[in-house]
């Protein structure tokens, strides 16, 4: 049986029990959060400042949709809701009138977790805007006993991995297999000295959090529709973040204008953009 726990603040899962284990991080060391939703940018901005339709506003790494008090509209057993919709303080980082919409939904019959994402544009003009999430998974990956699996197989060196400095996409070539041999990718404990590792072009859309000394399979990620992946950690921390991005950070020499980002979302109006990613628990 599946039992989960959010809260209005940020419409944020809080916990993920599957018959009283729990699989996601408390939030209390190394990093205050648990599943933080990505809006209306993922990653940082170059200088936290960005021109959207020619005039300049400042936003911080991963938007503020994560910090925002959501609007609770269902609750019931199996299925939570939370609503968003923009205000005067968010028209003052970010010109377009939205309403964001967050799901979760358990099947107990799978044994999975369902988070839903629906933006609709309620504007009079095309919005455009990136989005993203960022569930940190309780794992003691420092241990080396932990690895990720791809479902499929396929050429390690087809996926391309992008790397940060100082928080933006830098434009160093990564070997693909340093990171990923036969669709495995090992957590070790210095993985993440460089920051997050950001997956693209990737053939499978799913993979699993495996235990190997135990020989014991965690739980299995379902990204599919996601064009990126990114996995990240802090040093020490009893956790690993899997995250389903539609796009990524500035690059290190971006110009700063929001509308020549790459891979934005473009939504006309009245239209709702509709995402989801699946967990299932072992």
């Amino acid at each position: 049986m599946i039992k989960i726990e959010s809260k209005k603040e940020g419409g944020e899962l809080i916990s993920i029990k599957k018959d009283g284990k729990e699989y996601l991080h408390d939030g209390k060391e190394f990093w205050n959060r648990h599943a933080p939703i990505l809006f209306p940018i993922v990653g940082m901005i170059k200088d936290n400042k960005t021109s959207i339709l020619g005039k300049t506003y400042e936003m911080k790494q991963h938007g503020f949709a994560r910090d925002m008090e959501f609007e609770e509209v269902l609750k019931s057993e199996n299925e939570v809701k939370y609503y968003l919709k923009y205000n005067e303080e968010t028209l003052k980082r970010y010109p377009f009138k939205f309403e964001l919409n967050i799901i979760y939904k358990i099947d107990n019959l799978e044994n999975s977790i369902s988070t839903i994402y629906e933006v609709k544009n309620i504007d009079d003009k095309e919005i455009i805007f990136g989005l993203g999430a960022h569930p940190a998974f309780k794992c003691d990956y420092s241990s080396g006993d932990y690895y990720l699996k791809f479902e499929k197989e396929h050429e390690d060196e087809n996926i391309v991995i992008k790397q940060l400095t100082e928080g933006l996409i830098n434009n160093k070539e990564i070997d693909t297999k340093n990171f990923i041999k036969n669709n495995i990718i090992e957590l070790k404990k210095d993985i993440f000295d460089e920051d997050a590792i950001i997956m693209t072009n990737i053939k499978s859309n799913k993979l699993k959090l495996i235990n190997k000394k135990e020989d014991k399979e965690i739980l299995e990620f379902d990204f599919t529709g996601f064009p990126y992946l990114a996995i990240w950690s802090k040093k020490g921390a009893p956790f690993v973040c899997i995250e389903p991005w539609f796009n990524t950070a500035d690059k290190i020499d971006s110009n700063g204008i929001f509308e020549e980002k790459e891979d934005l979302i473009e939504l006309k109006p009245e239209k709702i953009f509709r995402c989801e990613y699946k967990v299932k628990l072992f």
